[in-house]
């Protein structure tokens, strides 16, 4: 099980746009080496976590610093973004319909990523952007696994297909206790925040097994601390990865 980095404090939490969220340039007093520039072009990043960890915070304030540092990112949400995709996220996340079985469920949110896949995020890595986006498959190997008998293997199989096979370059887990990370949920809570203590501790470890398993292209940072520091570890991280291939790409 990997690890997460840090000590513990509050972080800020801020709710996402729902449309795709390009970043003007900004200062460039921390621009970054046109090899970096070069590796960060079509990267796919995901920030990913249970409720409450600051995935939406994290995702802005990463493409702004990205923006102003010479790159072109492009922030999304999953389920959402595309208009099929909100009006799935709605149908996912009303209280209502709590009837919904789990395979119903996890074939919904990857009907919205194949519509965000194909209609946002391969036109803009095809574009040269850097694509971040809030939540992805890994969301469903954390949330969905285990209900109605699902397994690993039937979700990263479907998930495949939704997003024609390309898989995020790098997902970062925003990681803390779930008494703590719920207890920034101010508002009233939808269809997957009412589930129980219980069910989020499990999926708590889902996330965190998932980096244990895939080193290479996962990393998990501790989200209890402020908006500020947490942004710090995201982004020493990002360039830490994003770095080494482009050394890699640069030496080919």
């Amino acid at each position: 099980m990997a690890t997460p980095i840090g000590p513990q404090r509050l972080v800020l939490r801020l709710r996402m746009h729902r449309h795709p969220v390009t970043f003007p340039p900004m200062s460039k007093t921390a621009t970054l080496t046109n090899l970096q520039l070069r590796g960060l072009a079509g990267r796919f990043v995901v920030l990913d976590g249970s409720e409450g960890c600051g995935k939406s915070t994290q995702a802005k304030l990463l493409g702004e610093r990205l923006a102003g540092a010479g790159a072109v990112p492009l922030v999304v949400r999953d389920p959402g973004t595309t208009r099929i995709g909100e009006q799935i996220r709605a149908i996912l996340l009303n209280p209502e319909h709590q009837e919904m079985g789990m395979r119903c469920e996890m074939l919904l949110y990857m009907a919205a990523r194949a519509q965000m896949m194909k209609q946002i995020i391969q036109p803009a890595m095809d574009a040269g952007k850097v694509v971040i986006c809030d939540r992805f498959i890994s969301s469903t190997l954390a949330y969905q696994l285990g209900g109605d008998g699902l397994t690993a293997a039937e979700i990263t199989r479907i998930g495949d297909v939704a997003i024609a096979g390309r898989w995020p370059d790098l997902t970062v887990i925003l990681d803390m206790p779930v008494e703590h990370s719920h207890a920034r949920i101010r508002r009233e809570k939808d269809r997957i925040e009412q589930r129980s203590v219980e069910y989020f501790e499990s999926v708590r470890r889902n996330y965190l097994d998932q980096a244990g398993m895939f080193p290479e292209r996962y990393r998990v940072i501790f989200a209890g601390r402020t908006a500020e520091k947490v942004h710090e570890d995201v982004w020493m991280t990002v360039m830490e990865v994003i770095g080494e291939r482009s050394s890699v790409d640069g030496n080919r």
